[in-house]
C-alpha cells in the first residue's frame, strides 16, 4: 500500500470522500454557493474550470503527491467542497493539508472543524506522519484564524512565496502540528465539536 492511499473518511457531520470526476456538477453548485472564486486572496476554481481542478488533482494523486476529497454534508448529503492532503513526503511521514475551500452556507457549521479532525487523525493514526502543515495567504485572516483556531502554531512566513496570475506577490504563514502536540490538538477540537452538538 502507497503512503496516500485513496480512503473514505466519516464522521457524524462530514464524510470525506475520495475525489472522483463524476462530483463534478456538485462541486460548481458548491463553489456557486458564495461565488468563492471572487475572493482574491484564496484559489476556488471558476465553474467553466472545475473540470480541469478535478483532472489535476486526480493527476498528482496518481503522482503520490496528493489525496484529494471531495466534502460532502451528512444532513444534506449534497457536496460542499474540497480538501486534500498535499505535497506529501513518504520518506519523512509529512503532508500538509490544504487545497481547501468550503461553500458559504457549509461554513462555521462544525463542518470544517470535523474534517480537519478526521484528516489529522488519519494522517497521525494511520499514516503515522511525524508532522502536518497547513499554508495560507498572510491576508487570509478566517484561514489564519481557522488554522490557529485547530491548535497548530505558526511556524514562519514565507515572504514573496508565490506569484499570483495578475502578478501580485503572496506571503504565505506556515503552521503545524507535531506528533508530540497530537493528543492534546485532537482533545481540543473533539470538545470543540461536542460543544456545537450539545447546544
Amino acid at each position: 500500500m502507497s503512503f496516500l492511499s485513496p480512503v473514505t473518511l466519516a464522521g457524524n457531520l462530514v464524510t470525506l470522500e475520495p475525489l472522483a470526476a463524476e462530483h463534478h456538477d456538485g462541486l460548481v453548485a458548491a463553489s456557486a454557493d458564495g461565488e468563492l472564486w471572487n475572493l482574491w486572496y484564496t484559489a476556488v476554481p471558476r465553474p467553466e474550470e472545475m473540470r480541469a481542478e478535478i483532472d489535476r488533482r486526480l493527476r498528482l494523486q496518481r503522482e503520490q503527491s496528493m489525496l484529494p476529497f471531495t466534502v460532502r454534508r451528512t444532513d444534506t448529503g449534497l457536496i460542499c467542497g474540497m480538501t486534500t492532503f498535499m505535497d506529501a513526503d513518504a520518506d519523512n511521514r509529512r503532508v500538509e493539508i490544504g487545497s481547501t475551500w468550503t461553500a458559504a452556507g457549509a461554513q462555521r457549521t462544525g463542518i470544517n472543524t470535523e474534517s480537519k479532525l478526521l484528516l489529522l487523525t488519519h494522517a497521525f493514526e494511520s499514516l503515522r506522519c511525524i508532522a502536518v502543515e497547513f499554508r495560507t495567504h498572510w491576508m487570509n485572516q478566517q484561514s489564519r484564524a481557522a488554522i490557529a483556531g485547530l491548535g497548530a502554531k505558526q511556524d514562519g512566513i514565507l515572504r514573496n512565496h508565490r506569484q499570483s496570475p495578475d502578478g501580485a506577490l503572496r506571503d504565505t504563514v506556515v503552521f503545524s502540528v507535531i506528533e508530540s502536540e497530537w493528543l492534546s490538538v485532537k482533545t481540543g477540537l473533539t470538545h470543540k465539536l461536542r460543544s456545537r452538538a450539545d447546544r
